[in-house]
């Protein structure tokens, strides 16, 4: 089901009762970061951070693959949110105290895990909401996207999609600036691999795990249309998922910089969510433009076989973007 332009969708596509979960799935640099931010200021949601749960079974295995990337003490967006809904705030204290509740609860299932974080939210809350959750590195790896959806089959799912040469600009700026700061010089990056290939896996990752869904589970919205027409497409969001559509609600949504985490985060939990946006977290209004992949194609700017290139704009065709 994709986002339509009327603001109501058929009886059959709607499933009204509120859910406890709303994952967000798209490919690194898709503007998840903003845009499930804006969703989980929805007055009956709370967005998370990227909390990197689903790649391992246990949350041991999910703090090994972090120390790889030189986080020690696991997910930092994990450590804020402990810190902010049960260990008193995002400051030294609250961030030592989740550092040492990781530490002691290594051997659990990530299942176990996020709904304890869950459920610490709402008592902190003291209300239910739906949460919000994206780790978009998640979606490269099928096995992390079967293991999510084995473990919360009847989650909402939001399918978020950018143009792929959009995309690809993105993530050759952030490699780029990676490769940077490591000293790498201007024009090395960290990875080699063509950009547009790694949109392609994510996305076929995530058509893959929501193909069989029910009516209604799973909508897909193009970014741009979010981040150029939110008072459009944000209703169509939140009727989506049994919530107020009224004009209070939509505004608080249009303000991201308002989250808990549209920051870069305390020492020893920086991260959570995109750099880029944690650094100036404020929606800017304006259209944004989307690109050309059959000019690029045919200019021969993406070195791929032909067939890899026919199926990538077959994929993005499938996407929305003809």
């Amino acid at each position: 089901m994709s986002l339509l332009d009327s603001a109501s969708f058929p009886e059959t596509q709607r499933i009204r009762a509120m859910p406890d979960v709303l994952f967000v799935l798209s490919p690194p640099r898709s503007f998840s970061s903003v845009v499930s931010t804006m969703i989980g200021q929805h007055p009956q949601m709370y967005g998370f951070p990227e909390l990197h749960l689903f790649r391992g079974e246990t949350l041991g295995e999910v703090v090994r693959m972090e120390r790889l990337r030189r986080r020690l003490n696991g997910p930092p967006g994990l450590l804020r949110l402990l810190a902010e809904v049960r260990f008193g705030g995002q400051a030294g204290p609250g961030v030592r105290q989740a550092a040492a509740w990781v530490h002691d609860n290594v051997d659990r299932d990530v299942a176990d895990v996020f709904r304890e974080v869950t459920q610490a939210t709402w008592d902190h809350l003291g209300e239910h909401r739906v949460v919000v959750e994206k780790s978009p590195g998640d979606t490269l790896h099928l096995t992390a996207l079967e293991r999510q959806v084995r473990c919360f089959p009847k989650a909402r799912y939001l399918h978020l999609t950018r143009h792929p040469m959009n995309n690809r600009s993105s993530l050759t700026d952030f490699l780029d600036g990676q490769a940077r700061r490591r000293g790498m010089g201007d024009r090395a990056r960290v990875s080699t691999m063509e950009p547009i290939l790694g949109w392609a896996l994510a996305h076929r990752n995530i058509l893959e795990v929501t193909r069989l869904m029910a009516p209604g589970q799973v909508l897909r919205v193009k970014g741009e249309d979010v981040l150029s027409d939110p008072d459009r497409t944000l209703p169509q969001i939140a009727e989506w998922l049994g919530l107020r559509t009224d004009a209070e609600a939509i505004e608080a949504m249009k303000h991201p910089e308002t989250s808990p985490y549209a920051w870069p985060g305390p020492p020893g939990a920086r991260g959570g969510n995109d750099g880029k946006f944690m650094r100036s977290p404020a929606l800017r209004p304006g259209r944004v433009s989307q690109g050309d992949l059959a000019a690029a194609i045919d200019g021969g700017e993406i070195d791929q076989p032909a067939p890899t290139l026919a199926s990538f704009q077959d994929m993005a065709h499938q996407l929305g973007y003809a």
